[in-house]
């Protein structure tokens, strides 16, 4: 993203903030937790985050939130970061983890202890609900609230060295279990979790939970802006509660922003998960999964994804995002820089019965005609070559110019062609048609002037090359996964044939073909070079669509 971040309603509190001398220089982060990859929806809060602190010539970080050892994995943060840079969001502010900050979340829980904020619970998971109370009536006070100063201490440092089983002692903050805010009714802020760390081994067994972790992380590290997502609306005055009683001078505030919702898209990691262990995808860099990885390996670029995110906008209240506006920006870009390259998908012979057998010609094609500046490679043409079967009827619709009896059309960049007859298999396929090609239209024109409705791809058998294409389509048929039938789930959505596999024959030009080049195969779509499967194309967008962009 090289323009910079149009203003919005985080960048008014910004502004306000900077003009009124409340912080100097801004500074933001984004935290993820590395149990799973990031998907589109990560992408919002990347741009926002990074592209925040970009426009005030502030620094951004990357924070690891790796304070849940059952979930997370090493595999996991390698690919976050991997994905960042990608994206070209490089944290200049550093890259931190939130397990380098467990001594001093256990000192400042210690501390809200001794300040009587803070107390040791017996009560187990379900007991705590509960006494939580609901939406509309109150929660009650646990029987161990008002436990000693001393022996919470005593309790809590017990729970540090091992002496007690998961789940049987819980760290609550003292708050008020009446509050109209459910966050607030006295909140675990740490739980025993007998698990190794992927970064501190053994050391621990009892973990900070983020609600408590992550405001003292942001205070620690010196943010400005907490930025994230509306679902922790509800949860900003316990950020609030946190910082204020540990007692930082300067304390960071929080504030959230409408998270991304794309149409016929989950991005429920656990579920994103499912797919991969369960098989139904190969796995997180799948081309049909909104991971990063996925678009990624599908052809889209870092511009098109924050193009889309930016399309998207930056707002309070949650909306659902067509995915064709996804689409649209990278269709968009490939317009002006993908190179042109002949792909027959379907294909079914065409023998040119009076070109000589031996002949070889060499047609002068453009790599893209929407760049003034052009390259030409040369295409070879002989007198078998491919069609795509769907550019033949023998019985034609109404208004069909492609090739058919008694009718004439235009070999792309070269010769006019007339349908003579066809050649069948036992079952009535057609497995060849058989042209006579006027050797006078070499130009792509008549000399007597005469016009043809329709121009068709070819590739010649002789020098064609076999390829494997993916077709790929919507990997959900709902459009609002968010708004399922109680009796549904995601896997009731499935496409079944949210992939297709072909075997395409295609100009030899893309036997050199790189992972980073991407390419319009004419008249089929926008194809790059797939990293996991040789000599294999994925299909990265259609050419048309009716989605119009705003």
């Amino acid at each position: 993203m090289s323009e910079i971040m149009e203003s919005n309603f985080i960048h008014e509190i910004i502004d306000k903030d900077l003009a009124e001398g409340k912080v100097e220089k801004i500074h933001t982060r984004f935290p993820p937790e590395p149990n799973g990859y990031l998907h589109i929806g990560s992408a919002k809060a990347i741009w926002i985050n990074w592209g925040t602190a970009k426009k005030y010539g502030g620094q951004f970080n990357l924070r690891y939130d790796d304070t849940n050892p059952a979930k997370e994995d090493d595999e996991y943060v390698q690919a976050i970061y991997k994905d960042l840079e990608w994206l070209g969001a490089i944290p200049n502010g550093g890259i931190f983890y939130g397990s380098d900050y467990f001594d001093k979340c256990y000192e400042f829980a210690c501390e809200l202890i001794k300040k009587g904020k803070a107390y040791v619970c017996d009560l187990n998971a379900e007991e705590m609900r509960e006494y939580r109370g609901t939406l509309t009536t109150p929660g009650k006070n646990s029987p161990y609230r008002d436990r000693s100063v001393e022996e919470n201490l005593d309790l809590f440092e017990r729970m540090k060295n091992g002496e007690f089983k998961d789940g049987e002692k819980t760290l609550r903050a003292k708050i008020d279990m009446a509050s109209p805010n459910m966050n607030m009714r006295d909140p675990a802020i740490y739980r025993i979790v007998h698990t190794d760390h992927h970064r501190q081994g053994n050391k621990w067994c009892i973990y900070p939970l983020y609600d408590y972790a992550h405001p003292l992380q942001d205070a620690l590290e010196g943010i400005t802006h907490s930025l994230c997502s509306i679902e922790f609306e509800n949860h900003r005055p316990l950020y609030d509660w946190v910082v204020e009683n540990v007692g930082f001078e300067m304390p960071p505030h929080q504030y959230e922003f409408a998270r991304l919702n794309v149409t016929n898209t989950v991005m429920s990691k656990r579920y994103l998960r499912q797919l991969v262990e369960e098989g139904i995808v190969d796995g997180w860099d799948d081309p049909r999964m909104p991971t990063l990885c996925g678009l990624r390996r599908r052809g889209y670029t870092p511009s098109s994804i924050f193009e889309f995110v930016k399309r998207s906008g930056v707002a309070k209240a949650n909306s659902l995002v067509d995915i064709g506006l996804l689409e649209f920006c990278i269709r968009d870009e490939l317009n002006t820089t993908a190179k042109r390259r002949v792909a027959v998908l379907d294909p079914v012979k065409v023998v040119l019965t009076n070109y000589p057998e031996d002949k070889v010609e060499y047609i002068k094609l453009p790599d893209n005609p929407q760049d003034p500046e052009t390259s030409y490679r040369e295409v070879p043409i002989s007198r078998e070559i491919y069609i795509e079967r769907s550019d033949f009827a023998e019985v034609p619709p109404p208004k069909f110019h492609r090739l058919k009896p008694g009718g004439e059309v235009r070999l792309m960049g070269t010769y006019f062609i007339q349908y003579q007859d066809v050649v069948k298999d036992e079952n009535g396929n057609i497995v060849e048609i058989h042209c006579t090609y006027d050797p006078e239209t070499f130009s792509g024109n008549a000399p007597d002037g005469r016009k043809v409705k329709g121009t068709i791809h070819w590739v010649s058998a002789k020098f064609g090359v076999e390829k494997e294409v993916r077709l790929y389509d919507r990997l959900f048929t709902l459009e609002n996964m968010n708004d399922m039938p109680e009796d549904k789930g995601y896997d009731d959505y499935l496409n079944k044939d949210s992939v297709s596999v072909c075997k395409a024959v295609c100009e030899p030009s893309l036997n050199d073909a790189t992972l980073e080049d991407k390419f319009q195969f004419v008249r089929n779509g926008y194809f790059q070079k797939d990293s996991k499967f040789d000599d294999t194309f994925n299909l990265i967008v259609n050419l048309k669509d009716s989605y119009k962009p705003n």
